[in-house]
């Protein structure tokens, strides 16, 4: 299959990877050129414009901001506009209300169709194809989708046939981590003032009360400070909860521990830390418990 993939970060590169790996034709484009070399090494062609990259059968994108979505999707030389008539359109990040609501629109007036896939997993199950996929759509757009959401990721999960749906689910999943990271700190920065080792306490209750990915992964971060890379950075968690709470208002569910997060991203982004991985959070909970090891 000729797949168009738009957006060459740390997930992207992993996702393209493996849609060569199944033996698709893949056309890469990423606003920094250079970012496309190692996938054009290995067998893909690099498109120099948007446009370009929309002659496939398929385009998926994986943009983590919101204006960059809004200008990939919907500017005058952007998928919406570029993609011929037929091609599906996959979309993975969370994006801002007009693309949300006017990408689905206009690719149906053009012949096309339009399918929302974001992922759950970090960079590392991005390149291993062990993402878990969270797909909205028609059934008849969907299903032939289902192939190539199986060659990026471990299992599908459909939840409706509504795009954006699939979008919220996954600003919710994000919501849940993002307060697992908080309370993981907190009781981290409590424990160790107290003399225990962090590792040590992170190994308890991983092996016990809270034996979860969320919590051994994360956990393991705070306890060894690893905050850098990022596997997701502070500053796109500050504009995933800020999409939550907007969601929350949108739909009149009141989310308050969400509203701590804003702050607590907020002050962490506001510090210099916006590209450390969100797990940084830590540092402010060490910080205010006044330890001495709370610097990134």
């Amino acid at each position: 299959m000729d797949i168009g993939f738009i957006g060459l970060g740390n997930m992207g590169q992993g996702m393209a990877a493996n849609l060569m790996k199944a033996g698709h034709r893949v056309t890469v484009y990423n606003r920094s050129p250079d970012k496309a070399q190692a996938l054009v090494q290995r067998g893909a062609t690099a498109a120099r414009t948007v446009a370009q990259a929309c002659r496939a059968e398929v385009v998926f994108t994986m943009l983590a901001d919101d204006r960059a979505v809004e200008a990939v999707a919907l500017g005058p030389d952007g998928i919406a506009a570029s993609l011929p008539a037929g091609p599906r359109t996959c979309r993975r990040a969370p994006s801002a209300s007009r693309c949300r609501s006017a990408l689905p629109r206009r690719t149906p007036e053009a012949g096309q169709r339009y399918a929302a896939a974001p992922v759950f997993g970090r960079p590392e199950a991005a390149t291993a194809a062990k993402l878990f996929v969270i797909a909205a759509g028609a059934p008849e757009v969907l299903q032939p989708l289902s192939q190539l959401f199986d060659e990026i990721g471990q299992r599908t999960f459909v939840v409706s046939e509504q795009p954006h749906t699939a979008n919220l689910v996954k600003l919710s999943g994000n919501f849940l981590l993002a307060s697992a990271i908080e309370t993981i700190a907190e009781a981290v920065a409590l424990v160790s003032k107290a003399g225990v080792d962090r590792q040590q306490y992170v190994d308890i209750l991983t092996s016990t009360l809270f034996a979860a990915p969320a919590y051994q992964t994360y956990g393991g971060l705070i306890a060894r400070q690893e905050f850098e890379p990022a596997g997701f950075a502070a500053s796109l968690g500050l504009k995933d909860v800020r999409l939550v709470l907007a969601a929350g208002e949108q739909l009149q569910v009141p989310l308050p521990v969400a509203s701590l997060l804003r702050d607590r991203f907020l002050t962490l982004v506001a510090t210099g830390g916006g590209h450390l991985d969100w797990s940084a959070l830590a540092t402010l909970s060490a910080r205010d418990a006044g330890s001495s090891d709370h610097s990134a």
